[in-house]
């Protein structure tokens, strides 16, 4: 019985030593024509568990090795986790995982409205300023863009800033209902002289 233990060992340490040896002819990286060394050498974030900072490299560097629309098809990524959690007005959860989207693809503008509006339920205007900054970094002043922070301001009571910018999606897209919506909202709001819930 040894002997044959011993065989059963000495071939699963062969298999072992040959499988050590293989290579696949196509790797992961190349499926999605990423860069390997993008994700090298980069410092951890000192404070983003904790602020939801992200800090970014300098230079042309874009880490982000996914393809465009591959964030957010996975029901169980922070995207799609992130939207879950803030339909459910859930917006601590919601942020939660909105920040580690952003932390991981940093260029991926849904990910970073989803950030800002849960920051703007959360009631934490410096820090869904900064996301919608990001934001704009990305895709500029879009009509979608400004409705959301329109909205922001709404929140906030800022009702002169909210009108300029509501007015500035307008201006790019008149028949936008979300924008329409907003104003008529921001309106009722002025003259209740009540802030949005």
């Amino acid at each position: 019985m040894a002997t044959r233990a011993g065989r059963h060992l000495a071939a699963m340490a062969a298999c072992l030593i040959v499988l050590s040896g293989c290579e696949t002819s196509v790797k992961l990286g190349d499926l999605f024509q990423s860069k390997p060394e993008t994700s090298q050498g980069l410092p951890p974030p000192a404070e983003a568990d904790t602020t939801g900072s992200v800090h970014f490299p300098a230079g042309d560097f874009q880490p982000d090795a996914v393809p465009k629309g591959l964030v957010g098809k996975d029901p169980n990524d922070d995207l799609s986790l992130g939207k879950k959690y803030f339909r459910a007005a859930d917006f601590g959860l919601a942020e939660r995982h909105f920040r580690r989207a952003v932390e991981h693809h940093p260029r991926d503008l849904e990910s970073w409205i989803g950030l800002a509006a849960s920051y703007d339920r959360l009631r934490r205007w410096d820090l869904a300023d900064r996301a919608y900054d990001q934001a704009m970094k990305i895709a500029g002043p879009t009509p979608e863009l400004l409705n959301n922070v329109g909205y922001s301001l709404m929140l906030r009571g800022d009702y002169r800033r909210a009108r300029e910018t509501l007015l500035q999606a307008q201006a790019q897209d008149p028949g936008n209902p979300y924008v329409t919506n907003n104003l008529e909202l921001l309106d009722a709001s002025f003259r209740k002289g009540k802030a949005i819930q």
